[in-house]
């Protein structure tokens, strides 16, 4: 799904006080943690990602695999928070037009 900037500068608004939903830790990108992403995307449709990875590369490639296999969109990205959407194509609770 492709965004426009006002589209985005929205969904940054609304995650502004949201906490993180998915943790990535040591363990890193597991079938379990993409599986999680996908029911909290499905049931919120935005959510904030944290990764917990030293390296930025890591990171990025962390949060492109997860975008990736979800079909998400990255809103934002600061530091080890990232901020996706996908919205329920059942129930949509956020409306972006």
């Amino acid at each position: 799904m492709s965004l426009t900037e006002k589209n985005k500068r929205y969904l940054r608004t609304l995650g502004h006080k949201l906490k993180p939903v998915i943790i990535i830790g040591n363990a890193g990108l597991t079938e379990a943690v993409l599986n999680e992403t996908g029911l909290a995307l499905n049931h919120h449709e935005l959510i904030k990602i944290r990764v917990n990875a030293a390296d930025r590369a890591a990171r990025d490639h962390m949060i492109d695999e997860i975008c990736n296999s979800t079909r998400a969109t990255l809103v934002q990205r600061i530091g080890h928070i990232a901020l996706i959407y996908l919205r329920n194509q059942d129930k949509p609770r956020i409306t972006v037009t």
